[in-house]
């Protein structure tokens, strides 16, 4: 199952367009993306009764969609959590979850142009993970039962503003104004499996221009989601419609030699196996419009 934001509905996205579900469901699930997180499990299973072969679909713009999570209550993102760009970045692997947010404010769909606040932006493409069933001090072996679905997102970067002092600015400097894409939808679990895919273990990546720039593979991560959910889940609740930010792997421009960073005019496409791709395009601020 693939569930879209299309103008701020809840949608279904079939081969054949988007089914409404407020209109589909005859109003027992509301329009709001982020309310149907809430119920969850009655989601499902309305779902999976549905005839969507029968139902009303609507072709649509890809760019009418907007992120399949737009307000979650707590966003966590996760630093080094790659081998690789642990390594790239002078760094030990950690020996626990570097834990970090983005501002609620930075979220935006999966296209679109983005509006450059300084000279140091950089790409971050990560799986992101979005809870369907209030964890609490879960196990790692029970972790992707509490899972709704994942989709892509980009941890953009404004590294100088990330990295002032005298204690350094993560969540602010990754949160500036559409610095949080998400998209194209969120891809359940047994979609995956239809699919042929290891939900462990998803290709991700990204092009600058047409140039790729990172490229690994969920394997790989330092914590798998399990493990992440766990250690999160540990300290405190997560609850529906809550979202994790997994890591990026090797291959930001900050990391080069020399140092890459997106300027007016980039245009930036990350893809992950199963899920879709996301397509920013950047701009200067004075022709922001």
């Amino acid at each position: 199952m693939r569930i879209g934001n299309l103008d701020s509905r809840l949608v279904l996205v079939t081969d054949r367009g988007a089914v409404d579900v407020a209109t589909a469901s005859g109003g027992e699930f509301g329009p709001d993306p982020q309310e149907v997180y809430v119920r969850w499990e009655a989601f499902v299973d309305w779902a999976a009764a549905l005839d969507l072969d029968s139902a009303a679909a609507v072709p649509f713009d890809p760019e009418r969609l907007g992120a399949p999570v737009p307000r979650p209550g707590q966003l966590f993102a996760i630093g080094m959590n790659y081998r690789d760009h642990a390594a790239e970045a002078g760094f030990d692997l950690p020996e626990s979850p570097p834990v970090f947010t983005k501002f609620r404010g930075s979220i935006t769909g999966p296209s679109g142009r983005v509006v450059l606040p300084g000279e140091t932006v950089d790409w971050e493409v990560e799986l992101v993970v979005v809870i369907g069933r209030t964890a609490s001090r879960v196990s790692a072996e029970d972790a992707w039962s509490h899972v709704a679905g994942i989709t892509a997102g980009q941890d953009l970067s404004e590294r100088t503003t990330q990295l002032a002092g005298p204690a350094p600015q993560f969540s602010l400097g990754k949160s500036f104004p559409g610095f949080t894409p998400m998209g194209p939808w969120l891809v359940t679990l047994d979609e995956l499996v239809v699919a042929g895919l290891d939900r462990d273990a998803l290709d991700l990546g990204c092009s600058v221009n047409g140039e790729s720039v990172q490229k690994g593979n969920t394997a790989d991560l330092v914590f798998s989601v399990p493990e992440l959910i766990a250690r999160l889940s540990a300290v405190l609740p997560l609850e529906p419609g809550d979202v994790i930010f997994t890591g990026t792997p090797a291959g930001v421009g900050a990391a080069r030699d020399p140092r890459w960073f997106l300027k007016p005019g980039d245009r930036l496409v990350s893809t992950i196996a199963g899920i879709g791709e996301l397509d920013q395009q950047f701009v200067a601020a004075s022709k922001e419009m």
